[in-house]
């Protein structure tokens, strides 16, 4: 046995079987083993396993044991010469394979072997190439020099900036997505230590590599695509904890002492640095609009009230500091939450959604004025003018806004995405015929047909080089690519989307007899994957809606439980679901778990589409009904399984 592949998978089936397609394709012309080490998954990667890949070996752990320890399980196990730790959110090039073990054939003194990463969208990943993450280059990193000197040898070291993207190199640090070793050499300087639980690992084994007396090389004569962080979210405080802190045992175990608390406190103050960004970017994105409407608002009614005050009192007179500077910020934070639910701060901006939450929020706010006792109110007609101003304020800002650069405050109706579908007729048709099945609006889809596709037609468009396709995609003003793997190996693809040098495309890949379509449009995020028939509850509305609905009737169900205690199996449980409900940690209605089906992420949930269920022991009856939950989510639904099930809400 040549090479030994070990994929360590972890909630990621749709990118474990297209990485898995590839790697079969590239072990053609050597010879290959495939290791799959599944830590706990829940998402069905076990049974796609069974499925579409019987043959291939599987350790399914019952737990999550951590990246190191699945890797060496499966090492522990292989057969091969070389062995190669593949992420299984990567593709591979038909020849990646070959081409890699032909170069640690023809260098023995070669340990370890790292290729040319692209992300989703055909962009180079700086990690392909590290250098040693010492306190200086750790330093010059994490406070931005290296950005600032991309191609630097000492302010860039650790992504090794003064090195060719293009030419082979040797490197100190491998990444751990593609790291292709001599099973010698693991023997000689032992596996994965299991002290790093995820990250760290790989800087750690490249180091032994090179004390071992080997050298460590960066490879680009082929390539991979590695969509950067499916199984963790790179932008959360958790990640910056986890990955700076295995950064810290690698120091304590390789500097010396004095070096190691050096880089231990650069490691502590980036990692409360970065957090600290992290929450205040966050809600800054989150609160920026609503917050500039409130100042604006708020002092155009505090302004308003003052010379409305002189024109019925009199000279000098004015409203009292209760109803300015408590009554009027209240009433504009009430009318803002009506607006946002109305869809008024959703993008692109709609006036009619302004008007109507607007609308709705005066409406609702002059029912509970007049219920209030007469000292306290103030002034209706402070209420009527501030309804008149604030959707004018609102639109005019975000106008000027728009004017001057901002094109996300841009007007009008839903963005109409321009899809294009790349491959042959059948295939193309085939994807097509999934999309139709999502939200995804396939009206101003087009084909994209190979060159020779004996289906084309004279008003087809048909590929005949990377020149024509950037044609195509400027005249009819494509989006998104998406590329039907069945009719394209991965390096087409790649020669495709780094050849078009078009920073806003957005790639697909969609492969062969899948219910899927995969892609990813930034290494910070998540990709995003077409399911078909499961995307109406992940609309921005719906998710409004839900959680409206959540707070509202927790909020009554809470007033009322004195009275309704009686009712639930478990009044206890049933209090505390209640309240952690209405603070937004868990949802009334959600899905059941099951390993045969991948459905959107919702919070944890008290009752389940099962809980109608006539045989509850009937997981294809419980499936049904989870996607039926999904397909056709209302508010209505939830109210109704409620009603239907109130005695279960202490569950």
């Amino acid at each position: 046995m040549k090479l030994s592949v070990i994929i360590v998978n972890y909630n990621v089936e749709h990118f474990l079987e297209q990485c898995i397609d590839s790697a079969l394709i590239a072990s053609e012309n050597v010879s290959t083993e495939i290791i799959v080490v599944d830590n706990n998954s829940v998402d069905g990667s076990l049974q796609m396993m069974a499925e579409k890949f019987p043959d291939i070996t599987l350790i399914a752990n019952k737990d999550n044991v951590g990246f190191s320890k699945a890797n060496n399980q499966g090492i522990r196990i292989s057969k091969g010469e070389y062995i190669l730790l593949l992420n299984p959110d990567t593709i591979v090039e038909a020849d990646t394979f070959s081409k890699t073990v032909a170069f640690m054939d023809s260098h023995p003194e070669a340990g370890g072997l790292g290729v040319k990463m692209l992300d989703g969208k055909g962009r180079f990943l700086p990690e392909s190439k590290r250098g040693l993450p010492t306190p200086q280059a750790a330093f010059y990193k994490m406070f931005g020099f290296s950005k600032i000197f991309p191609k630097s040898k000492k302010f860039a070291s650790y992504h090794q900036g003064h090195l060719s993207n293009d030419e082979t190199h040797e490197v100190e640090i491998l990444a751990g997505a593609f790291m292709l070793m001599r099973k010698t050499t693991l023997d000689k300087v032992g596996l994965l230590d299991e002290d790093f639980f995820m990250y760290g690992e790989d800087i750690d084994l490249s180091y032994r590599i090179i004390l071992g007396g080997y050298k460590n090389y960066y490879f680009p004569e082929t390539r991979i695509i590695h969509y950067k962080g499916e199984s963790t979210k790179k932008n959360t405080v958790n990640y910056v904890y986890v990955f700076y802190n295995a950064m810290v045992i690698f120091a304590k175990k390789h500097y010396s002492k004095e070096n190691a608390k050096l880089f231990s406190l650069l490691i502590n103050a980036a990692i409360i640095l970065r957090a600290f960004v992290s929450v205040v970017a966050s809600f800054f994105r989150r609160m920026f609009e609503p917050a500039i409407d409130f100042v604006l608002i708020n002092s155009a009614l505090i302004f308003t009230s003052q010379y409305w005050a002189e024109i019925i009192f009199g000279e000098n007179q004015k409203y009292p500091d209760l109803f300015l500077y408590l009554f009027i910020p209240l009433i504009v934070a009430f009318w803002q939450t009506v607006i946002y639910y109305a869809g008024g701060y959703s993008k692109p901006i709609k006036v009619f959604r302004i008007l109507l939450g607007q609308i709705t929020g005066v409406m609702m706010a002059l029912v509970v004025y007049s219920l209030l006792p007469e000292s306290y109110r103030f002034s209706r007609a402070i209420i009527l003018i501030g309804a008149f101003m604030s959707p004018i304020i609102m639109i005019v800002w975000r106008y000027l806004a728009y004017l001057v650069g901002f094109k996300s405050f841009k007007f009008g109706s839903e963005n109409i995405k321009r899809i294009a579908v790349v491959g042959s007729d059948d295939e193309v048709t085939r994807v097509l015929s999934l999309m139709s099945k999502t939200n995804i609006d396939t009206a101003h889809a087009s084909k994209i047909l190979k060159d020779g596709d004996s289906k084309a037609q004279n008003k087809d468009l048909v590929l005949g080089s990377v020149f024509q396709l950037e044609e195509i995609v400027r005249i009819h003003k494509i989006d998104e690519l998406i590329f039907c793997a069945k009719d394209f190996g991965a390096a087409q693809i790649i020669d495709m989307m780094t050849s078009l040098k078009l920073p806003n495309m957005e790639y697909k890949i969609a492969p062969s007899e899948s219910m899927f379509i995969i892609g990813s449009n930034s290494i910070n995020t998540s990709s995003d994957i077409y399911f078909v028939e499961i995307n109406a509850i992940n609309k921005d509305s719906n998710k409004r809606f839900k959680r409206l609905f959540d707070f509202v009737v927790s909020l009554i169900l809470i007033v009322l439980y004195p009275i309704m205690f009686w009712i639930y199996k478990k009044p206890f449980g049933a209090i505390k679901n209640l309240v952690v409900t209405f603070l937004g940690m868990r949802t009334f209605v959600g899905f059941d778990k099951l390993d045969s089906l991948q459905l959107p992420n919702l919070k944890p949930s008290i009752l389940h589409p099962s809980d109608m269920a006539i045989d509850k022991s009937n997981n294809k009856e419980i499936e049904k009904l989870n996607l039926a939950y999904a397909r056709s989510y209302k508010v209505s639904v939830d109210f109704f399984l409620i009603t239907k099930s109130l005695k279960l809400l202490g569950s």
